[in-house]
């Protein structure tokens, strides 16, 4: 069982806009145009703050880079050479570190 902390009445505006009582918009950091999730439960529908995160996306140079700078051994940067070539890059054409004794 829930144990309810506060209950305010609220409406429902055009389009199925939620409005959301000032107080806990303020505590639960909700304000206007804040991503929030809609759950559907059993007992009715749950809204509660989202958190979206920014993804990084990487250009095929910058995973060539990844791949080739990662490289622990001489085996493992011909594996990485390959694998950039792979791809359709020049490995040389790429900034990147040398493993340890290459």
């Amino acid at each position: 069982m829930v144990k309810i902390k506060h209950l305010e009445t609220t409406r429902i505006g055009r389009c199925g806009t939620v409005v959301v009582p000032a107080r806990l918009g303020q505590r639960f950091g909700i304000e206007e145009g804040s991503p929030i999730i809609a759950e559907e439960l059993e007992a009715g529908i749950l809204l509660r703050p989202a958190v979206s995160l920014s993804l990084e996306m990487y250009s095929p140079d910058r995973k060539a880079q990844f791949l080739l700078s990662n490289a622990v051994d001489a085996a493992d940067y011909r594996r990485a050479v390959r694998e950039v070539r792979v791809m359709g890059l020049d490995p040389s054409r790429i900034p990147h570190r040398l493993p340890a004794g290459h």
